[in-house]
């Protein structure tokens, strides 16, 4: 797909276990076409990141009738996921309700790589004890996807109350200093919580990845 100035990494998945996502937003709908037809022909499976809605219903009908898009979480699956573990390892707890896009995106990431995760909205530490009522539940998971805005404090308290890795998603969600993401940025990155990992600002494809290498899986 040269002409369309696209060059798929196709051997992604045989080195790290997971094809390459498709970074819609910097995307015109005709090379979106052009890689949805491609893929179509080759029986390949894509996962789509950032494709909004306006985006998307510019597709070429046949091409938006074989996606499985997902306006929360702005992503869009073509082909057939493999069935999820009947076990989660992964939790993804979010601070608010409002930072539901972004762990969506790492959630439908982990599902198209047939990785199952126990979602656990709404436990910011401004109401402790919701989180506090479901940390025996957090516990037995291998990773801990933290997503959270504002002052970003989840992830460093989940990485002081749980064993397995915690990975810290901060989000753009917030005003004043916290406007943008990067208060919940620093916030991380200064954790005094030993070994807690963090990745950019709404990076919720970026988490799920990371949670995918520390399980040794992709596909």
């Amino acid at each position: 797909m040269i002409e369309h100035g696209i060059l798929l990494d196709h051997s992604r998945e045989q080195r790290l276990g997971f094809d390459e996502a498709i970074y819609a937003a910097g995307k015109t709908v005709a090379q979106l076409d052009a890689i949805v037809a491609q893929a179509i022909g080759a029986r390949a499976r894509r996962l789509f990141t950032r494709l909004d809605a306006e985006k998307y219903h510019s597709l070429a009908r046949a091409h938006r009738e074989a996606l499985d898009f997902d306006d929360v979480s702005r992503t869009a699956v073509l082909g057939k996921r493999p069935r999820p573990a009947s076990t989660a390892r992964i939790a993804i707890l979010t601070g608010g309700s409002s930072d539901v896009g972004v762990s969506r995106e790492a959630a439908r990431t982990l599902e198209y790589y047939g990785q199952a995760s126990l979602h656990i909205a709404d436990v910011g530490v401004a109401g402790l004890w919701r989180l506090l009522d479901r940390v025996e539940e957090i516990r037995p998971m291998r990773v801990v996807i933290a997503v959270a805005g504002m002052e970003g404090a989840l992830p460093s308290v989940v990485a002081g109350l749980v064993p397995g890795v915690v990975i810290a998603l901060p989000t753009s969600v917030g005003y004043g200093v916290a406007e943008g993401g990067r208060t919940a940025l620093h916030s991380a990155l200064a954790s005094c919580a030993p070994g807690l990992l963090t990745v950019n600002i709404d990076n919720g494809y970026g988490a799920a990845c990371a949670a995918l290498r520390v399980l040794g899986t992709g596909s």
